[in-house]
């Protein structure tokens, strides 16, 4: 494979090459050396794929002399109609009868066409598309950070999922972002990003902890994928945020949009969860007094065994007695009579 990896061929035409290794017929050793009319001219995966010109994607078998088998990949034969073969056939490595068949052969199979470059795919333009699918505010918002933009455009070709807050989201979140200082701002532009891409399928599939755009060593900037049936949510410690729909899901780029802003809590530190209102205080419960309180003095009666000056409460010995003693109790119920009484008779005259 060293002369393969010596041209420095684009992945495209290195994919080209290794599809000429791939047959859509089964050769097992025996098949190989038993070829009809010694020759046999066998399709790959490259011209499966309808990338290759004509017949440039079969593959000619020929029996040689002295048991061996050879293979050309190229199209056509010599001027004296000889064919120019690319490789022999070394040995059988693995065989499953008429399913699969793994052989060695001494070099690897090419011809022109499929090491021409292929043109060059056109680029996904990611804001285009979230503008045209309701995240024209995030999609505005990144157009104003050259710096993340292009750390999302130059994922693209390699692989990127992108989870973007549609427009009510995000305008709404709009007065938070801008108390963020530059830096913050463009990190949390890069969190709704993945280096790789996830199609819906894979994500339903998958459950942990995602790295973002935004990671950076020590500073993680991660979140956590749960799904359940076909519900997919990402937590990120600060708000759990549900995939809500998909705006585009073709290898390499995928995005989908958001119900929620995704906070990284390297830069919002606390989750947002409303707290709980604090208990109320328990009443303390009354703490007894060496010293008696008197109670009010009652207002002046003819009878002089209810004097205030006659009753318990007033009494030098009452200092030392209980506040929930008989004695008092009677003298306060008795207090609070006379006065609902005096009140009564006001009233009436």
């Amino acid at each position: 494979m060293n002369s393969l990896i010596a041209k420095h061929l684009p992945i495209s035409s290195l994919k080209n090459v290794l599809s000429l290794h791939v047959l859509l017929d089964y050769f097992g050793a025996k098949k190989l050396h038993q070829i009809t009319d010694g020759t046999a001219l066998a399709a790959t995966m490259f011209q499966a794929t309808g990338s290759a010109p004509g017949t440039s994607g079969f593959v000619n078998i020929t029996d040689l002399k002295g048991g061996k088998v050879g293979f050309a990949a190229t199209k056509d034969a010599d001027d004296s109609g000889s064919l120019s073969l690319d490789a022999t056939f070394v040995k059988s490595v693995k065989e499953i009868p008429y399913n699969i068949s793994i052989i060695q052969i001494s070099h690897v199979l090419s011809n022109p066409d499929a090491m021409a470059p292929a043109p060059a795919p056109e680029a996904t333009n990611i804001t285009d598309i979230m503008s045209a699918h309701g995240c024209k505010a995030f999609a505005d918002t990144l157009k104003t950070f050259p710096d993340a933009l292009d750390v999302f455009t130059s994922n693209a070709e390699g692989g990127l999922t992108v989870f973007c807050p549609t427009d009510d989201t995000f305008k709404s979140f709009l007065p938070k972002f801008k108390n963020l200082t530059k830096e913050e701002k463009s990190s949390l532009l890069l969190f709704h990003g993945v280096p790789i891409y996830y199609s819906m399928a894979m994500l339903r599939s998958s459950n942990g902890m995602m790295n973002t755009l935004a990671t950076d060593g020590k500073k993680k900037f991660d979140f956590e994928v749960q799904n359940e049936g076909q519900s997919v949510t990402l937590k990120t410690k600060i708000v759990t945020a549900k995939v809500t729909g998909t705006l585009i899901d073709e290898e390499p780029v995928a995005i989908y949009t958001v119900d929620k802003v995704l906070k990284p809590k390297e830069i919002f530190k606390k989750a947002e969860i409303s707290p709980a209102p604090a208990p109320a205080p328990e009443a303390e419960a009354p703490k007894s007094s060496k010293h008696h309180h008197k109670s009010p003095p009652a207002p002046p009666s003819d009878d002089s065994a209810d004097s205030p000056a006659d009753s318990p409460a007033d009494s030098p010995e009452s200092d030392t007695a209980d506040d929930t003693s008989e004695g008092g109790e009677r003298v306060k119920k008795g207090f609070w009579m006379i006065v609902v009484s005096v009140a009564m008779v006001s009233m009436l005259v």
